[in-house]
């Protein structure tokens, strides 16, 4: 068998391809992304900013609170509106935003694209027996990540005309 070398391809996704990929490999319920015309670091800006601007961006989130345990890792816990909650181990690096709990998985991506910017978002389950119940919602999904996407312009444009401390409190 012969050993790899240095001539062997390599491929390098961006954030946005890489959460594509994870999309498919997973069989999620919900993965879409947009061109947004707005400058990476104002998208990423309210992606990154998990406590304060998630429930802003999932509906059926009450709160998100995060404790780091190193430079990019995070343990937080989701609260929902019904009192429910779910620990997700998160790794937030720039651009890449990857949020698992023993049940679900969710990410964001973003890369700068042209004058704008390419966010994506990403939900589903992680158990083996729910594929053909995620591909039945799919289109379903779809729309509901595009809505997030949508949300998430949005946050950008009220903390540009805010500011983030300001823009906080909406909800």
């Amino acid at each position: 068998m012969a050993a790899m070398n240095s001539n062997w391809p390599t491929a390098e996704l961006d954030p946005v391809r890489r959460l594509r990929v994870l999309a498919g490999g997973l069989h999620a319920v919900m993965y879409a992304d947009a061109h947004l015309d707005l400058p990476f670091t104002e998208v990423w800006a309210v992606a990154g900013d998990l406590e304060h601007e998630l429930p802003h961006l999932v509906p059926t989130l009450r709160a998100f609170r995060c404790y780091p345990t190193s430079e990019d890792r995070q343990l937080a816990w989701a609260y929902g509106p019904l009192g429910h909650r779910a620990r997700f181990d998160v790794l937030l690096q720039t651009g890449w935003c990857l949020m698992q709990s023993r049940y679900v998985v969710g990410g964001m991506a973003a890369v700068s694209e042209g004058s704008g910017t390419r966010f994506a978002v990403l939900g589903g389950l992680r158990q083996p027996w729910s594929t053909p119940f995620q591909r039945a919602l799919r289109p379903l999904g779809r729309s509901r990540g595009l809505m997030m996407v949508d949300r998430a312009a949005r946050r950008a444009l009220v903390r540009r005309d805010r500011g983030p401390a300001e823009a906080h409190g909406d909800r």
